[in-house]
Parts: structure tokens; sequence; C-alpha cells
């Protein structure tokens, strides 16, 4: 038997062997792919693309008796490593007439990551530091765009210390709130204006399929250009006025956040062991403990400012309280069918979605599942 199954054994890891070069040649076939898109200024993601491609691989590898979902999970890790190497080969400039753009910010992480990528564009990129404001009208005065990437906090104020900008420069911020700061922009600089929301953090190894949000200003006709740049990139514009914005950003960021910080403070004081609770997850509890301890490992400044950052949060987690509180008397009056009906309720307000999230987060579960064994 021990025969039989080295020669088994063998034979899978030739297969292996034959696996990682044919991963080998399709990266280098990426690179080559990702220096004619530069050339002629395509889109890494090209989403129609990628779903005729895993469609038909799904099709056949359901010919050949491989589950379809093997297939797509192996398509799907490798993309990503492809759209991070096409991400280092550089990309068409659509501007290439633009004047300098100054990253004001650019210094931290989110403004280091757009100077980075406008570099790899081609365009001429300069810095404008906390300590760079005795260099600033240097720096500003042939400015072509202005990208304001700094705290909450301080946004309104430095975007007030724009207001002597080129009359056809664009001025945009990066920032998580968008009315006031448009407001700001708007009343500081005469020319283009756009306000910008990248939905992601700085540690992204491509902006491939990451979405940046904008909010039109003024001048909509000048930055269209900007737009497109984004999208050759990878990234997905969404469009929304500034209001609706921060209205989502109640839900999406302030209220999830504030919720993870609560939660974290809960244990903290509860204090058990981490190590056994992880022992006794399943990947679904895991990835949560893991989505609650990711923030305490990031910035508390910058967590702070999002959820301090508007009376209209603080509103929205009032409620949210409010409603926690409904649901503990729910349990405190052990109403099984009050909380049957309440959760049949919050079923037919999200629909479909529910199960298109269910189908989602199984495909989460299964990648989590294999890296705790990785670990173990």
């Amino acid at each position: 038997m021990a025969a039989e199954l080295n020669e088994l054994r063998n034979q899978i890891d030739e297969v292996d062997k034959q696996m990682v070069e044919l991963l080998a040649r399709r990266l280098a076939l990426v690179e080559q792919v990702g220096e004619v898109k530069s050339q002629h200024g395509l889109p890494i993601y090209a989403p129609d693309r990628e779903a005729a491609m895993l469609a038909s691989r799904r099709e056949e590898a359901a010919s050949k008796g491989v589950p379809p979902s093997l297939i797509e999970d192996i398509l799907r890790r490798t993309m990503r490593e492809s759209y991070s190497s096409e991400n280092d080969s550089g990309f068409k400039c659509l501007k290439p007439e633009l004047r300098p753009i100054v990253i004001v910010g650019g210094n931290g992480q989110l403004g280091s990551l757009f100077a980075r990528m406008f570099t790899l564009s081609g365009y001429q990129v300069r810095i404008l530091g906390s300590q760079d404001w005795d260099r600033a009208d240097e720096l500003l005065a042939d400015a072509g765009m202005v990208v304001v990437t700094v705290p909450i906090n301080l946004t309104e104020s430095v975007i007030a210390k724009l207001g002597n900008l080129p009359e056809d420069c664009i001025l945009c911020d990066l920032t998580s709130i968008k009315k006031k700061p448009l407001e700001a922009m708007l009343a500081s600089h005469q020319g283009p204006v756009i306000g910008l929301h990248p939905m992601f953090g700085p540690d992204v190894p491509s902006l491939a399929k990451q979405v940046i949000v904008y909010c039109d200003g003024r001048g909509e006709e000048q930055y269209q250009w900007l737009l497109a740049q984004f999208q050759i990139w990878g990234a997905c514009v969404r469009n929304i006025a500034a209001e609706e914005h921060d209205q989502g950003m109640t839900l999406i960021q302030a209220l999830r956040h504030f919720t993870s910080f609560a939660y974290g403070v809960h244990l903290s004081k509860e204090n058990p062991n981490i190590e056994q609770l992880l022992g006794l997850s399943s990947p679904i509890y895991r990835l949560e403990l893991a989505m609650v301890g990711r923030l305490f490992a990031q910035d508390p400044n910058l967590y702070a400012d999002i959820i301090m950052s508007s009376p209209n949060n603080l509103d929205m987690i009032k409620r949210f309280h409010q409603r926690f509180g409904e649901a503990i008397a729910i349990l405190e009056q052990q109403d099984k069918s009050g909380f049957v009906d309440a959760f049949e309720q919050v079923d037919a307000w999200f629909g479909d979605h529910s199960q298109r999230f269910m189908a989602e987060s199984q495909s989460l579960l299964r990648q989590a599942n294999d890296a705790i064994h990785q670990e173990r």
C-alpha cells in the first residue's frame, strides 16, 4: 500500500509542478497585456471580459468533472495577483499637458498611494506636507491640480488656505465626508472643483475593482479625464450628490465603526482568552472577530474623526441604541414569536439580497477556513 500511495503522491507532485509552471507563464503573459493596455490607455480591469472568461471556464470545468467553483476560486485568486503585476507596469497618461499635481498631505499613507499612481501614469507630482507651508506659494503657483488629503478635522482649514490657485487648476479632496469639504472648495477656488472619496485604505495592492466615489462641484467637463484615469487604474467610479454620500456614510462607516468600537471595548472589559475564543470559533465568527480587531490595529484618530464628523452620525447611533434596547426587551420577555416576527420582517426587507449575500459569504468563509488551517 505504501508504494502505491507514494506513486500517486509523486504523480500529484508532478501535476502541481506543471500548475506552477502554467501560473508563471500566465503571469508573464499578464505583464505583456499590461504593457499593451498602458500603450493604448485601456483599463486594467475589464468587467465584461472577466465575467465572460469566468463563465466559459466554469462551463469547461463542469464538462471535465471539475467543480466550477474550484476553477473560479483559482482564477479569481490568480487575477488578483495579475492586477497587482499590471499595477507595476505604468499607465497611459490621459492628460500629458497637465501642469504639476500638488498633493497636500502627500506624505500620508493615502496621499502617498495616489502620488505613486499619478507618478506611474507619467504626471509630475509635488508634495505639500505639514512642514512645507513656507514654500506653499512656490509649490502651488503653477499647479494643474491640487489634491487635499489631510485628516478630516483639518480639511476645511487647509482648503481655506488654497484661495490663490491658478484659475484653471482642478481642486479636489480625498475626504470620507463630502458636503462640507465640497462647499469649502467651491468657496475657496473659482475654478473646477470635484469631491472624491476612495472607498479603500492605503494598503490595497491594486486599484482594480476598488470604488472611488465622486461628487460634482464645478467645471465637470474639465475633470472628466481624471475620472477616466481612475478607470484606467482599474477603479470603478460612482457619482453621487454630496449630501446623499454623507447620509450613506453614516451607515456604511460611522455606525459600523462605532459598533465595532463598542464591541471591542466590551471584549476588553470582559477580558476573555482570545486564543481560546479563536480555537472555538468557526470561520464566520473568526472573521467577525478579525474585523473588530482590525479596527484597533489602525489610527484611532482617523476613526474618531469619521464617527464624530457629523451630528447626523450621533443621531443614527442613538437610533441604533434605541433599537438595540427594543431587541433586548424581546429577550427579557422571552418573546420568541416577537423575535421570529422581527427576523422575518428584516428578511423581507433584504429580499433577494439575502440569498445573494449567503452565496458571497460562503466563498469568503471557504477562504477563511483554508487560511485558519494553514496557520495551525
